[in-house]
Protein backbone atom coordinates (compact mmCIF):
# COMPACT_ATOMS: atom_id res chain seq x y z
CA UNK A 1 0.00 0.00 0.00
CA UNK A 2 2.67 2.04 -0.47
CA UNK A 3 0.51 4.33 -3.11
CA UNK A 4 -1.57 5.08 -0.72
CA UNK A 5 0.26 6.15 1.60
CA UNK A 6 2.27 8.36 -0.61
CA UNK A 7 -1.36 9.48 -1.50
CA UNK A 8 -2.20 10.34 2.07
CA UNK A 9 1.33 12.01 2.46
CA UNK A 10 0.66 14.20 -0.22
CA UNK A 11 -2.56 15.05 0.69
CA UNK A 12 -0.97 16.43 4.07
CA UNK A 13 1.73 18.69 2.58
CA UNK A 14 -1.38 19.94 0.06
CA UNK A 15 -3.28 20.78 3.37
CA UNK A 16 0.11 22.21 5.08
CA UNK A 17 0.95 24.48 2.41
CA UNK A 18 -2.82 25.75 2.15
CA UNK A 19 -3.01 26.85 5.73
CA UNK A 20 0.67 28.50 5.35
CA UNK A 21 -0.80 30.08 2.97
CA UNK A 22 -4.02 31.49 4.82
CA UNK A 23 -1.58 32.65 7.54
CA UNK A 24 -0.24 35.10 4.94
CA UNK A 25 -1.55 38.83 4.25
CA UNK A 26 -3.26 39.17 1.07
CA UNK A 27 -0.47 40.98 -0.63
CA UNK A 28 1.92 38.59 0.64
CA UNK A 29 -0.19 35.81 -0.51
CA UNK A 30 -0.80 37.51 -4.14
CA UNK A 31 2.84 37.82 -4.46
CA UNK A 32 3.77 34.14 -3.87
CA UNK A 33 0.41 32.90 -6.11
CA UNK A 34 1.68 34.95 -8.97
CA UNK A 35 5.47 33.96 -8.92
CA UNK A 36 4.87 29.92 -7.68
CA UNK A 37 1.32 29.47 -9.28
CA UNK A 38 1.50 31.53 -12.29
CA UNK A 39 4.98 31.38 -12.92
CA UNK A 40 5.13 35.20 -13.26
CA UNK A 41 8.87 36.76 -12.77
CA UNK A 42 9.67 38.82 -10.23
CA UNK A 43 9.80 41.51 -13.09
CA UNK A 44 6.06 41.31 -14.07
CA UNK A 45 5.17 41.14 -10.26
CA UNK A 46 6.83 44.49 -9.59
CA UNK A 47 4.99 46.05 -13.18
CA UNK A 48 1.78 44.79 -11.59
CA UNK A 49 1.60 45.06 -8.02
CA UNK A 50 3.57 48.58 -7.93
CA UNK A 51 6.44 47.37 -5.85
CA UNK A 52 10.12 47.32 -6.84
CA UNK A 53 11.73 44.41 -8.22
CA UNK A 54 14.20 44.46 -5.25
CA UNK A 55 10.99 44.47 -3.06
CA UNK A 56 9.14 41.08 -4.58
CA UNK A 57 12.69 39.33 -4.26
CA UNK A 58 12.90 39.88 -0.91
CA UNK A 59 9.57 39.21 0.11
CA UNK A 60 9.50 36.28 -1.76
CA UNK A 61 13.22 35.13 -0.10
CA UNK A 62 11.28 35.85 3.64
CA UNK A 63 7.91 34.01 2.43
CA UNK A 64 10.41 31.12 1.65
CA UNK A 65 12.24 30.76 4.72
CA UNK A 66 8.61 31.35 6.51
CA UNK A 67 7.67 28.25 4.68
CA UNK A 68 10.22 26.02 5.03
CA UNK A 69 10.27 26.67 9.11
CA UNK A 70 6.20 26.13 8.98
CA UNK A 71 6.63 22.63 7.25
CA UNK A 72 9.33 22.12 9.41
CA UNK A 73 7.15 22.04 12.34
CA UNK A 74 4.94 20.06 10.38
CA UNK A 75 6.82 17.31 10.28
CA UNK A 76 6.83 17.80 6.25
CA UNK A 77 11.05 18.73 6.03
Amino acid sequence: CAAAEQKMQEKYALGAVNRFLGQLSVVERNVFLCRYWYLESSQEIAEHSGFSQTKVRSMLHRIRGRLDTYLEKEGLR
